[in-house]
């Protein structure tokens, strides 16, 4: 916590050119990618239908050259189904589809999933250059883990299964077979030898790895504590802490606070000074609630209880 004067002119424009110039570079920013989205949508649109006959003569003439693949017991990674293939797919277990294309890349009507008594999980994401979100991914990696412990299959498809689901695929084997994001990788690709993931994809993977995956033994940095501190539920031992019960202020927090300014009325100089009076509370609460759990004889951890992930090096 570190309280300041503010100058004249703070409150009138004070900072204003850096914040144009941070929204002019997100701006930017955001253009291009709008640019880039719409520009490989187009190309995308062109050579769809060109490429899925690319791939059916493929099928046809080359024996190796699967539709779809099984990766797991209950997983299934291939291209865009057609019409056709829902019965198939039904007689080898599939209960769940998940379709990573975009709509006009999608062959097979949800009705008709229905009808056969599959589930169909819709995740449009553009092609080529592109993967899906953080939070689609975790989405479609829970409808996986849902239907495998109840012993139901899911295929996973885009257009061609290489990029967009193969990086479903990927994160579901990290998160629970308990691989690397390369180990992960070179096992689906001694499956599926096509499979190719872009630069975007490969990093959606990596974050997925990091951010749910990997968090054992993860260093925590202050800034994760201060936005996200941890909660004490009230137990028998311990009462529930609010943090807007208590403020803890030290000496060095005072220091270059001149009392003999006022800056009472100025709204701004109060928002900024609430702002961070918030951050050092929950930043003490943080260190308190740390020191409560190493202190109390029950905070410890039974080894019986405690599981230790192996991850395969890749």
């Amino acid at each position: 916590m570190y309280i300041e004067e503010l100058r004249e002119g703070d409150t009138e424009g004070g900072g204003g050119e850096q914040e144009r110039s941070i929204l002019e570079v997100y701006g930017r920013r955001n253009g291009l990618l709008y640019v880039k989205r719409a520009v490989v949508g187009v190309g995308a649109r062109v050579l769809f239908y060109p490429t899925l006959m690319y791939n059916i003569v493929r099928n046809k003439i080359e024996p190796d050259f699967h539709w779809w693949d099984r990766v797991d017991e209950f997983l299934l990674l291939g291209a865009v189904p057609f019409p056709t293939h829902v019965p198939c797919l039904k007689q080898l277990g599939v209960c769940g589809v998940i379709t990573l294309n975009e709509p006009y890349e999608t062959l097979v009507p949800t009705s008709l999933y229905v009808s056969h008594d599959i589930e169909h999980l819709r995740i449009p994401t553009r092609d080529y250059l592109f993967a899906p979100s953080f939070g689609d991914i975790c989405q479609a990696v829970d409808f996986i883990h849902r239907n495998s412990t109840c012993g139901k299959t899911t295929y996973v498809h885009c257009k061609a299964g290489r990029g967009r689901s193969t990086t479903i695929v990927l994160c579901y084997l990290m998160q629970h077979k308990q691989m690397t994001p390369t180990a992960a990788y070179e096992y689906v690709k001694l499956i599926r030898p096509r499979v190719l993931l872009a630069s975007a994809q490969w990093k959606a993977v990596q974050d997925y790895y990091n951010l749910r995956v990997n968090t054992v033994g993860r260093s925590v940095h202050p800034l994760d504590l201060i936005s996200n501190p941890p909660v004490l539920a009230a137990t028998g031992n311990f009462a529930a802490l609010d943090e807007s019960s208590f403020e803890v202020v030290s000496r060095s927090d005072l220091d270059g606070y001149d009392t003999n300014t006022n800056i009472g009325n100025t709204v701004w100089a109060e928002l900024r000074l609430v702002y961070r009076v918030q951050h050092a509370g929950q930043a003490a609460l943080t260190r308190f609630s740390c020191f409560l759990i190493r202190c109390h004889p029950r905070g410890r951890l039974s080894n019986s209880r405690m599981t230790i992930p192996v991850y395969c090096e890749g």
